[in-house]
């Protein structure tokens, strides 16, 4: 990771920070579209509305033309959802990091500086679901830096400051498409815990579910 340097947010970088975290969940789209078309549910609408309309029109333009058009909505349908996200996001915490992550003793967000430019963030602040444990948050990193073990510096960044604050384990939350943060996770030691689809109709529709992980410290402890 030579000529990365780790350090606390300060506030001058606050709209580099929301640059990094839209870009770095706009990426998701085209896989979370993937896994929309591979739902079982998908394929028998499209096979459906496809048949049906090669069987009424003897055609095979309209039934192939409508089938497009079913999938560009559900392209919109993804890219509506993770935009819904990202500005949700923002007026949750991102809007205000420094009242959020930076005013608490047991609460941080920290990014990665190279040559004067944020490359990668992350956060943690006490978890709500889990006394006793913090919850690592907003993890990203820019594509041109990834490889260079930015992300692995990042989360003993906060494994380190979880167990300077005395609390028993880290939790995150990552989404099912998000492949190579799965890996990442597992290398570094956390386990899955458990895999969830959220309340909103859109995630029921498209089942896209959420995998928790977590980083038991104590047993990283005993195990060093």
């Amino acid at each position: 990771m030579a000529g990365v340097q780790i350090r606390k947010y300060c506030e001058d970088d606050a709209e580099t920070v929301k640059e990094l975290f839209t870009l770095g969940m706009s990426e998701h789209v085209p896989a979370s579209f993937v896994h929309l078309l591979k739902q079982p549910l998908t394929q028998m609408v499209l096979m459906v509305t496809f048949c049906a309309l090669l069987t009424s029109s003897k055609s095979f333009l309209l039934p192939v033309l409508a089938v497009t058009l079913l999938m560009a909505a559900a392209r919109q349908l993804v890219v509506h959802m993770f935009n819904s996200y990202i500005e949700t996001s923002f007026k949750l915490d991102l809007d205000s990091i420094g009242e959020t992550y930076m005013a608490g003793k047991d609460s941080c967000f920290w990014v990665a500086e190279s040559d004067g430019r944020v490359v990668g963030m992350v956060a943690c602040l006490p978890s709500q679901s889990a006394p006793g444990c913090l919850e690592l948050k907003r993890m990203s990193v820019r594509r041109s830096h990834r490889g260079r073990g930015v992300a692995k510096a990042l989360c003993r960044t906060v494994s380190d400051f979880t167990r300077r604050r005395g609390y028993a384990a880290v939790l995150l939350y990552t989404s099912v498409v998000q492949t190579d943060a799965q890996k990442l996770y597992e290398h570094m030691g956390y386990d899955k815990v458990r895999q969830f689809v959220l309340p909103e109709v859109a995630h029921k529709l498209i089942n896209f579910s959420l995998l928790e992980y977590r980083l038991d410290l104590q047993k990283d402890k005993k195990g060093n």
